[in-house]
């Protein structure tokens, strides 16, 4: 499973940006879920939400949740984190995450995820 996360950038606080996580090379596995992480400088990886293949189901944190939405394009094997009303905390680099299990409210655990994409720098300027 490759897993290419896109859509970073600079914002000003109050500002909307939308992430991309598209997924390739998972013929023979199966994607439970897909979760994005955000770390920011000296701060643990931290789950931001989650989306379960299995039913549709989305997560978030309490941190974002009625800010960020997580959705995803079947089609085009692809999830997308809209981030509206973005704060200068919401700084950090973002990463997508795969999960071939599925764990329900462990979801924020990345111990729990198989495999990782690269990141994606978001800057909230204030």
């Amino acid at each position: 499973v490759q897993l290419q996360a896109s859509g970073g950038g600079l914002v000003q606080s109050g500002g909307s940006l939308r992430l991309s996580c598209a997924a390739s090379g998972f013929t023979s596995s199966v994607i439970y879920a897909i979760g994005w992480f955000r770390q920011a400088p000296g701060k643990e990886r931290e789950g931001v939400s989650c989306f379960s293949i299995s039913d549709g189901s989305t997560y978030y944190a309490d941190s974002v949740n009625g800010r960020f939405t997580i959705s995803r394009d079947n089609a085009k094997n692809t999830v997308y984190l809209q981030m509206n009303s973005l704060y200068p905390e919401d700084t950090a680099v973002y990463y997508c995450a795969a999960m071939l299990g599925w764990y329900g409210a462990a979801w924020t655990n990345p111990s729990l995820y198989d495999y990782w994409g690269q990141g994606t720098l978001v800057t909230v300027s204030s």
